[in-house]
Order: structure tokens, then sequence, then C-alpha cells
């Protein structure tokens, strides 16, 4: 199967406006309350999965926990966790219905990222070959890598939990 993949969407994505404001009411949330039309295509007690309104690909789907929560900073582990098993199932299905030779799962957190909609949420992208999506356009310089590295394993050192009586002692 051989899509072919129309750049112009770029050109309604970039017109979104994102909305931060906390008091504003959340479309996913709308979503989720069968206030907003969708295409839900599965649907758990924690999670629901549907159609994004502007595709990338053929298939293109969302995947997003019922109990609001902002960004990655704010999901609990086992919403988390939730959204990440149904991603997956999502991407089987994507895989053996729509005959996607692979699949990105793509998040963002936060306006930087180009997060539009703020309620935490994975895309489950079908990849077809030809497709000519970029997901990592390969931008930063290679150099840095010694410092982030060094820079991650001590904040990540800082936030694992005690293994044992030695290492527990030893903070």
């Amino acid at each position: 199967m051989t899509l072919n993949f129309d750049p112009r969407w770029l050109s309604r994505y970039s017109a979104q406006n994102p909305v931060e404001d906390d008091q504003s009411p959340c479309v996913f949330c709308a979503i989720v309350n069968r206030q907003v039309e969708s295409h839900v295509i599965a649907e758990t007690a924690d999670t629901l999965c549907f159609l994004d309104h502007l595709p990338a690909t053929y298939g293109h789907a969302l995947v997003i926990p019922k109990q609001h929560c902002r960004d990655l900073f704010d999901i609990s582990d086992e919403s988390f966790q939730s959204v990440m098993v149904a991603a997956k199932q999502v991407a089987s299905a994507l895989r053996m219905t729509c005959s996607a030779s692979g699949v990105n799962l793509v998040h963002a957190s936060g306006s930087a990222a180009h997060q539009t909609v703020f309620h935490f949420h994975v895309h489950v992208v079908p990849r077809y070959d030809g497709d000519s999506i970029v997901v990592f356009p390969r931008l930063a310089d290679p150099a840095g890598k010694h410092e982030v590295a060094q820079r991650l394993r001590a904040a990540l050192l800082d936030q694992s939990p005690p293994t044992g009586p030695a290492e527990s002692s030893a903070r």
C-alpha cells in the first residue's frame, strides 16, 4: 500500500492556538464525557482511544487517560501505564488492519514541545513506506553528548529510590 503524504496539513496545524489556561474547558475531557463528537476506537476503564482530527497518516490515533492530567509531569504512574498498554494495543491493530509498516508513539509536554491540548495524550502514528514524515530531524550538536550524559546520570541517580540498606544509609 502506498500512501502519499500531503504536507499542506501542517499549515492547519500551526494555526491551532494552544490553550494553557486551566480555566478553559478541556476538549479531551469533553470527548471523554461525550460532549464533543469523536471517532472512538477503543475504551477501557481508565483510557479512551480515538482518531486524530488532523491525522498525519491514515489511522493516526490518540490515547488519553480519562482522568484529566496536564502532561507527562502531571500523570500518575498508574495512568501512564494504562495509556501505554492501550497505545501498544492500538499500534498492533493498526499494523494488522491498516498494513502499517511501522508505528511512532509521539508525546509532547509543554508549549516548547508543541503541545496544543493540555491533557496528557500519546499519538499513535502508523507509518507507511514512503510517507516522508521526518520525526527527528537531528538538529542538535552531537559534541554535547558527554556533558548532557553526565548531567542526566546525576539527575537520575538523585531520583532513584534506595535499593537496599547500604544504599539508603549512604544517603
